[in-house]
Parts: C-alpha cells; sequence; structure tokens
C-alpha cells in the first residue's frame, strides 16, 4: 500500500503539478509533504496527515500568508 502511495504521488508530481500553475499555501508543497509523510509514518498515518494537510490548502483557510508546516 506503501509503495501505490508513494507511486501515486510520484505521477502526480511528474505528470499532473508541472501543467497547473504554483499555488500552494504551505511549504514544502503538499505533495512533497505527503510524499515525505508516507515515507515516514507508512499508509495509513502518513496518508491521513497528507489528507488532513491537502484539505486545508484551499482559499478559504485563515492564514495570512505562506505558511511553514513541516511533518510532525
Amino acid at each position: 500500500m506503501k509503495r501505490l502511495l508513494l507511486a501515486l504521488i510520484g505521477a502526480y508530481r511528474k505528470y499532473i503539478s508541472p501543467c497547473r500553475p504554483p499555488c500552494c499555501r504551505f511549504i514544502p508543497t503538499c505533495s512533497a509533504y505527503a510524499l515525505e509523510a508516507v515515507e515516514k509514518y507508512g499508509a495509513f498515518k502518513g496518508g491521513a496527515l497528507a489528507l488532513r494537510r491537502i484539505l486545508k490548502c484551499q482559499p478559504f483557510h485563515r492564514q495570512a500568508s505562506i505558511e511553514y508546516d513541516p511533518v510532525p
């Protein structure tokens, strides 16, 4: 399961992300965060951390500027 998630994140970073304008509100980017979280914590906990981060990366999240949010 972990390898599948890492492959999906890698495919997103290689094929989809370059086609979109840079719009991530966090440092590191959401895809880099997800990659690191899944590598560090595994598929379930890392996937949950990545999902929580992706849900925060939207225009209605209260945030003044770019926010530094590393993997715990």
